[in-house]
């Protein structure tokens, strides 16, 4: 299969339109063509491309910032002699003057098809900035490795943030040139859009669901974002973010498990089971034991559970990482009614507000988690209600089928 950046870079008619015009690229460390070659240094080498400047979002265009809020400056390229400007630094929305640097905005963003990760922001970000200043935005797409399933609660008004763009459900089952589409539609924007289409992507086959195992490189798209695993997981073990608990930062599997000194990995799974069997399908949750070398619990050892998603452990169409972690709180809370469990500090920039529910889009989750008396069919029927809106709202945005 072909990625846009490779189809834009193998056709000339497709470059037709980029001729004379100043081009930008917004792109990340695991911005990179079929043979590895990143897209800043591709384009810049294409005869027929005017490279201005690049853009960089969270964890930079190097992909240097390990953590969140963690920011990165603006500088100039030393070899493209291009500035590079930090959508993550001093602003999080491109100025006037960063957008009056180009005519044509690239975007070559690797995303993990979850609503908690800010590379879609930013895109809506780009398109309205790119609005108000008369540019054109192209996103040359990429696949999303967790695939088309949609999972969670949608985002509720007035919980708006930079890991919620919009009134998407966690996992949102779209790859970025389609959230482009959902974008331009739902906030009524007035923008030159193009989609440089993947071609050959089936994201309903295995054994990738999305992602092309055996065809594509995985290179980092975050600093915590090692395989395909973890994208497949995410959706769920983001919310660890809004916890005390270890989600892993700080060992060679993070987003992939979690733990604490204070817990116990084995009772957890087993009233996991009690409680919801059905929201553990697809994957098997094994105890461990890790240590993190940075973050929560540096240098403890923390009793953990391991959720495994590869070869014959994974269910694609099973699989629900965002239940499965809803329910692991849940089985917490019952174990351990006076556990610490919710982070209390400002989550990417937002304050006065729990991280849990900023990362969720509001507090059903939470509430449901605190709510001695609340079963699984009672999140289960809020979530389901989201999840079938939502694939109603995409339907016209779907540009693989």
């Amino acid at each position: 299969m072909k990625f846009g950046i490779d189809r834009l870079l193998a056709d000339p008619a497709l470059r037709t339109p980029l001729k004379g015009k100043r081009v930008a690229v917004l792109a990340h460390p695991a911005s990179v063509t079929a043979d590895l070659t990143h897209s800043l240094d591709a384009l810049a080498a294409c005869p027929d491309i005017k490279l201005s400047a690049a853009f960089g979002p969270q964890h930079g265009l190097r992909g240097d910032k390990q953590d969140n809020m963690i920011e990165s400056p603006d500088y100039q390229d030393p070899v493209h002699g291009v500035p590079v400007f930090s959508l993550y630094g001093e602003v999080r929305r491109p100025t006037d003057e960063m957008m009056n640097a180009a005519d044509v905005l690239l975007v070559d963003l690797q995303d993990l098809g979850c609503r908690i990760y800010t590379f879609m922001t930013t895109l809506l970000y780009v398109l309205e900035a790119a609005s108000a200043n008369g540019k054109s935005v192209w996103v040359l797409d990429r696949p999303n490795p967790a695939g088309r399933p949609v999972e969670g609660l949608s985002l509720k008004p007035g919980w708006e943030s930079f890991v919620g763009a919009g009134p998407t459900p966690m996992r949102h089952g779209l790859t970025l040139g389609e959230l482009g589409h959902w974008f331009i539609r739902h906030f009524g924007l007035d923008v030159d859009y193009r989609v440089i289409e993947m071609e050959g992507w089936r994201p309903d086959d295995g054994p990738g669901f999305g992602w092309p195992l055996d065809e594509r490189a995985w290179i980092n798209p975050s600093p915590n974002a090692p395989n395909l695993a973890m994208a497949r997981a995410y959706a769920g073990t983001v919310m660890l973010e809004g916890t005390t608990l270890s989600e892993g930062r700080g060992t060679t599997r993070p987003l992939e498990l979690f733990g604490a000194p204070d817990i116990d990995a084995t009772a957890i799974i087993s009233e996991m089971n009690k409680i919801a069997p059905a929201w553990i399908n697809g994957c098997i949750l094994r105890e461990c034991w890790f240590e993190p070398t940075f973050h929560k619990h540096a240098g403890a050892l923390c009793s953990g559970v391991q959720i495994h998603v590869e070869a014959t452990h994974y269910d694609h169409a099973a699989f629900k990482p965002w239940r499965l972690m809803a329910l692991a709180f849940k089985s917490i809370r019952r174990l351990y009614p006076d556990y610490d469990l919710w982070r209390d500090f400002p989550y990417e920039y937002e304050t006065g507000k729990l991280a849990i529910d900023v990362i969720n889009g509001g507090p059903s989750l939470r509430e449901w988690v605190d709510d001695g008396a609340a079963e699984p069919g009672d999140l289960d029927a809020i979530a389901a209600s989201d999840e079938s809106a939502w694939r109603r709202d995409i339907e016209n945005v779907l540009i693989y089928r």
